[in-house]
């Protein structure tokens, strides 16, 4: 069961996630938050699998609140609301450490298989953000990424194969392996890196100038 923490600042809409995330038969909601300092306490007491939060709330924005759940409670995901895909604050919050992001003008059915994507580690990011991400680090020049020169060249392969937006289907068909052996290489270049998940791979991939904004999709 992945247990799951709601925080928008609008009442029907918390209540409406939240109902909705409840009815999956996989998911629990363990508590609803209004505001981001609110939401910090939550997670502090509930230590849920994934946070569901907002962009814009009171006292403490969705922002900093990813900010502080990524380095207090690392095990905890979030995964970013957002009214608008071109919103700075959800480029801002994925590199604060958040795991994904979603529109909240979504489906219901669409919600519930972003909560699920998030908490098996998958990446869930919109060409929009990806294209933009591309183009924060082509300015900023490559850097030196703490763990990247443990990779072997086939975890290499993978981290490209990762950042270029494929799934472990398409990445184990691409270099002729099993999709087990590309789940294995992910939970290596995972370790060696740092990193909390498969956003975060991207990140590093980007960071070190691995990938080309027409490698992506």
């Amino acid at each position: 069961m992945t247990s799951v923490v709601v925080a928008d600042d609008q009442a029907l809409v918390c209540a409406g996630f939240a109902a909705i995330l409840g009815a999956a038969p996989d998911l629990e909601v363990v508590g609803t938050a209004a505001d981001g300092r609110e939401l910090l306490r939550l997670v502090a007491r509930t230590a849920p699998d994934i946070a569901v939060v907002d962009v814009r709330m009171p006292v403490m924005d969705g922002i900093a609140a990813t900010a502080r759940i990524a380095a207090d409670h690392p095990s905890t995901k979030v995964l970013i609301l957002t009214t608008f895909d071109l919103d700075d604050y959800v480029f801002d919050a994925l590199r604060a450490g958040a795991s994904g992001f979603l529109l909240k003008d979504t489906t219901a059915v669409r919600l519930v298989e972003a909560v699920r994507l998030v908490a098996e580690g998958s990446m869930l990011l919109g060409p929009t953000v990806t294209r933009r991400l591309v183009a924060d680090f082509t300015r900023s020049g490559a850097e030196e990424v703490p763990g990247l020169s443990e990779l072997t060249p086939r975890e290499h392969e993978v981290l490209i194969a990762v950042a270029r937006g494929l799934s472990n289907n398409e990445i184990a068909a691409e270099l002729w392996i099993t999709e087990a052996t590309v789940k294995s290489h992910v939970g290596e270049i995972l370790r060696k890196t740092s990193s909390r998940d498969r956003v975060q791979l991207v990140l590093v991939a980007f960071r070190a100038g691995l990938v080309a904004a027409s490698d992506t999709r």
